[in-house]
């Protein structure tokens, strides 16, 4: 019994083979970083824009980067279809003119089935939206919103630089346009227990999205977070906590949407903590075993959810 309805699962399904994201970076900016809301950028934010960095820290086109990523996944996954994902700093926060031949140069790759575009809610609006549903004819194709929490007060401590009305409205706008749309959420943010992130589920559970990325707030080097971190005025979830807290959450969801993430992918040299946050494999293990061990599934309170005021 499959507890919860993972993304590898939702690819065979669609393609009847293993298909791969790749990240890629497009080289563009954020609002949050170049003054037009802050320059600071989320507490937890560094400086590759929670991407590969592979444009800022190499200078690799997309192309390169597609070309380089393919033969990585081809040897390791077996993959022979792939999924163009623009993920570092904000991608849709550009001209029309500049984000167009952006994505269409990597959906020109005749083994890119996909077309994945991680932004913020406030930076999407008719036009853009619509830009990537002229693409769905022919390819798979997902928004992806950084949301976080669905409480102000924590999107205003971390420095987000939107509301959760912002995100609701650009919800609706994705789902006008029929897109796919895949919602971040981060677990142990300052200032939030269990009932603040539960309630972020139980807040989700009633819109229209397709998919889910849940991921644990580690702390990076040279971020905001790590200043606190180091003064002892952030402590990070341990590992146990982690785990039913993904577990509590993915319960209150839908059954069917879709859970492209539930951990995150540090980079070793940048981490300061968690350490266990490492260990992707083992994480992911201990969260099969707990849905195992209590004997629970993606939505079994998700009826009861919806029915909260």
């Amino acid at each position: 019994m499959k507890r919860y309805r993972d993304f590898n699962r939702y690819l065979k399904e669609i393609f009847n083979e293993r298909v791969q994201k790749i990240s890629l970076d497009a080289g563009l900016s954020c609002p949050n970083r170049d003054g037009t809301i802050s320059s600071k950028g989320c507490i937890f934010c560094d400086r590759r824009g929670s991407g590969t960095g592979a444009l800022i820290d190499k200078g690799l086109s997309i192309d390169q980067q597609i070309n380089k990523a393919k033969t990585f996944i081809k040897k390791r996954y077996k993959a022979n279809k792939f999924i163009a994902y623009f993920q570092s700093f904000t991608n849709t926060y550009a001209p029309l003119q500049r984000l167009k031949p952006i994505y269409d140069q990597a959906l020109a790759h005749k083994d890119i089935v996909g077309l994945s575009v991680a932004t913020r809610p406030d930076c999407v609006d008719k036009d853009v939206l619509e830009l990537l549903a002229s693409y769905k004819n022919d390819h798979l194709v997902w928004v992806e919103y950084g949301l976080q929490s669905a409480h102000d007060k924590t999107l205003c401590k971390i420095n987000r630089g939107h509301n959760v009305a912002c995100f609701e409205r650009s919800v609706i706008m994705a789902m006008e346009c029929g897109l796919n749309i895949c919602v971040h959420v981060i677990l142990g943010l300052p200032g939030e227990d269990r009932k603040m992130i539960l309630q972020t589920a139980r807040f989700l559970s009633k819109l229209p999205i397709h998919g889910i990325k849940i991921h644990l707030l580690y702390v990076l080097k040279n971020t905001q977070l790590a200043e606190l971190y180091e003064k002892g005025l952030y402590k990070c979830l341990n590992k146990e906590e982690y785990i039913d807290l993904a577990v509590d959450f993915l319960e209150i969801l839908p059954p069917d949407i879709v859970v492209q993430r539930l951990t995150g992918d540090p980079i070793r040299s940048e981490l300061l903590a968690p350490s266990w946050a490492l260990q992707k494999t083992t994480n992911l293990q201990l969260i099969k075993e707990s849905f195992e061990r209590r004997d629970t599934w993606q939505g079994r309170l998700y009826l009861k959810s919806t029915a909260v005021k």
